[in-house]
């Protein structure tokens, strides 16, 4: 694939991560829906496996979690934003970890019950990875200090906070794998440039805008 698509499949992809975890993700912190499973179920994970489904490109998902944790540092509203934008990252490295073995094509995801199996592990994953890392890396961010006591009382707590997101990912997966009828290489540059640098620059200026917006009335 040509690098500076894929360059641009990177930013595309984890711009909408981003914005989905800014916007989205900060109005769902706000119901009684379990938000951060959700996040991780449906944008995270949904996400990551449908570039690369149409990518095939070991490394791509880590770049997008790094755009999107980002993204999300730019957006200094909610509840953490650090921990939000560590976390993004994270799950975008145990992504790539979990995702690692498989083949470019996606063979061994053939059979449904493979496909599922592999939504309940990465969602799950991501989650409780990113999670266990906020919690070690955020403190040390703030010079608080890191004291693995404190991890251990939670952890069974995190693990349980898991299961939702695995259920979630259990869906989404098998669907995201839909997109392997998609040829991103048919797509003309002439479309695909100029789109894919569009919707990444709005993702960017909406989020930018929804935080100045919301820091004037603060």
């Amino acid at each position: 694939m040509n690098k500076m698509k894929l360059i641009l499949g990177i930013i595309l992809f984890g711009s909408l991560w981003g914005f989905s975890e800014t916007i989205l993700g900060t109005y769902l912190h706000n119901t009684s829906l379990p938000a951060g499973s959700i996040m991780t179920g449906v944008f995270a994970v949904g996400l990551m496996t449908i570039s690369r489904v149409l990518y095939k490109q070991r490394g791509m998902q880590l770049g997008m979690g790094l755009v999107a944790g980002a993204l999300r540092l730019f957006n200094p509203c909610g509840t953490c934003f650090i921990c939000s934008a560590i976390a993004i990252m994270a799950e975008g490295l145990i992504f790539e970890l979990i995702w690692y073995k498989l083949s470019l094509d996606l063979t061994e995801l053939k059979k449904t019950t493979m496909s599922v199996s592999m939504g309940i592990i990465a969602s799950y994953g991501c989650f409780v990875g990113g999670y266990i890392v906020t919690q070690i890396l955020t403190p040390l961010s703030q010079s608080a200090g890191f004291h693995i006591e404190n991890l251990i009382v939670f952890i069974p707590q995190i693990l349980a906070r898991g299961v939702p997101a695995a259920l979630i990912g259990g869906i989404v997966v098998p669907a995201a794998l839909m997109s392997k009828k998609i040829d991103i290489a048919s797509v003309k540059d002439k479309i695909y440039y100029p789109l894919t640098a569009t919707v990444s620059a709005a993702c960017w200026i909406i989020v930018i805008l929804n935080a100045i917006f919301i820091l004037k009335v603060i």
